[in-house]
């Protein structure tokens, strides 16, 4: 389990998230930041960091945003 950025961050891209996590485990993507969900240690920073509530943990996805985890999977899968 681990948290992940989803629709609100696109085009967004705030990047408050990225200067709270204590484990670099935030990445950006060409339209989004991601959150590697190996490294993730799971506290939650980003969660109350985000500025546009685009962060979840993964199992309180909403069910239009779960293809977010699949999608940052994806990114770091293919770098």
């Amino acid at each position: 389990m681990a948290y992940v950025i989803t629709s609100a961050c696109m085009d967004e891209k705030a990047a408050d998230c990225v200067d709270v996590c204590p484990v670099d485990c935030i990445e950006e993507g060409p339209d989004q930041y991601y959150i590697d969900t190996d490294i993730c240690i799971e506290c939650g920073a980003c969660e109350v960091a985000c500025p546009v509530g685009a962060v979840y943990y993964d199992a309180d996805l909403p069910e239009e945003e779960k293809g977010f985890l699949e999608k940052a999977e994806n990114f770091f899968k293919n770098r």
